[in-house]
C-alpha cells in the first residue's frame, strides 16, 4: 500500500470568536492534511516535532486516533509547544497569532522509507526555516531519488513577508522539487505581490512545475496542467471556520491521486477527466472542513465518502 508522508509544524490551535475561545484542536497544515488523510484509511505518516508536555500528548494522541504513524515526531524537552491563536472575523475567515518556543536542537528524528510513488506532502514555513533548511531539503533530495510524488504546499502567511528576498533561494528549490503544487492566492499577494492565477503560473511557477493549483478562498480553484487550464466553482457550504480549508483541499487532491491510481509517471499524463475527478475531491475536503469547527475531515464523512 502506498504511503502518505508529510513534513511540517503541530501546533495547538486556538480558535476564538467574538472574543471568546469556541474550541482548541490540534493543527498546523501539513499536519491537518495528514489527519484527513489517515481518516479516510490511507497509510499515513507524519514527520515534526512536539513538546513533551501536555500540548504534544494532546498532538500525539490526536495522530494516533486518526491512524497516522507518528514514529517520526521529535518530541523534546527544552521548550514547549507552539500555540497558533486563530481570529475568526464576521466571514469566518481566520487571522493568526503565533506563539513558539523551540529548543536549540530541532528535528532529530529518522526519517520514513520512501518507495517509488508514495507522496510527499511539505509546505509552510516549515520547510523555508533556515534553522530547519538542511534537514527539510536532505529529506525533500531523499524522496525525489525514491521517486516519490512531491506536493508542495506554499502556504506563505504574511507574518513573513519582510524575509521573502531572503528566503527566495530556498522558495526556487521547493518549487524545482515539485510534481504538483498549490497555494492561493493570498500566498503569492504575500510572496510575488500577485494574485491573477494565470499570470502566476506563467511568470512563476511553469519553469520548475507543470502542475499548479491556484485557490482562492471562498472564490474558484484554477488549475494548470499538461491537459489545459481549468476553473471550477466551490461548492456552496455553511462556513463555520476556514482554518483548514486549503490543508483539506490538499488532502482531498492527495486522495483523489491515490484512488484514482496516478503513479508519478501517470501523473504528467493526466487526461482532464482525471483531473476533474481529482479537484473534485480537493473541493469536496475543502468544503466539508469548512463546516466544521475542526481542522480536519469528520470521521464518519470520511467512512461515508470512501463509500462513493
Amino acid at each position: 500500500m502506498r504511503k502518505i508522508i508529510g513534513i511540517g509544524e503541530t501546533v495547538l490551535d486556538i480558535i476564538f470568536k467574538d472574543g471568546a475561545v469556541v474550541k482548541a484542536v490540534p493543527g498546523g497544515s501539513t499536519f491537518n492534511s495528514m489527519m484527513s488523510l489517515g481518516r479516510m484509511g490511507l497509510n499515513v505518516s507524519f514527520i515534526s516535532e512536539v513538546g513533551n508536555d501536555k500540548v504534544g500528548k494532546m498532538i500525539l494522541d490526536a495522530l494516533r486516533e486518526s491512524g497516522v504513524d507518528a514514529s517520526s515526531v521529535c518530541s523534546f524537552s527544552d521548550g514547549k509547544s507552539p500555540l497558533s491563536l486563530a481570529f475568526l472575523n464576521s466571514n469566518n475567515d481566520a487571522e493568526y497569532l503565533f506563539y513558539k518556543d523551540y529548543p536549540n536542537n530541532r528535528l532529530e528524528v529518522e526519517f520514513p522509507v520512501i518507495n517509488a510513488d508514495d507522496i510527499v506532502v511539505y509546505g509552510s514555513y516549515f520547510v523555508l526555516n533556515p534553522v530547519l533548511r538542511n534537514k527539510t531539503k536532505a529529506f525533500l533530495e531523499y524522496a525525489r531519488e525514491c521517486g516519490a510524488i512531491l506536493y508542495y504546499d506554499v502556504n506563505f502567511r504574511k507574518n513573513h513577508v519582510t524575509e521573502r528576498v531572503k528566503l527566495g533561494e530556498a522558495i526556487i528549490e521547493n518549487l524545482e522539487f515539485a510534481d504538483i503544487v498549490r497555494g492561493s492566492t493570498e500566498d503569492f499577494e504575500n510572496l510575488y505581490s500577485l494574485s491573477d492565477a494565470a499570470r502566476i503560473y506563467k511568470e512563476k511557477i511553469k519553469f520548475y512545475c507543470p502542475n499548479f493549483i491556484c485557490t482562492q478562498g471562498g472564490g474558484e480553484v484554477a488549475l494548470f496542467s499538461k491537459a489545459g487550464a481549468k476553473r471550477y466553482a466551490p461548492n456552496k457550504v455553511n462556513v463555520v471556520s476556514t482554518v483548514g480549508a486549503g490543508d483539506n483541499f490538499n488532502a482531498g487532491v492527495v486522495y483523489g491521486l491515490v484512488a484514482g491510481g496516478i503513479d508519478r509517471e501517470r501523473l504528467y499524463s493526466m487526461s482532464q477527466d482525471e483531473w476533474d475527478k481529482v479537484a473534485r475531491c480537493g473541493l469536496d475536503f475543502s468544503s466539508h472542513a469548512c463546516t466544521l469547527l475542526d481542522n480536519y475531515v469528520d470521521k464518519e464523512w470520511a467512512e461515508e465518502y470512501k463509500k462513493q
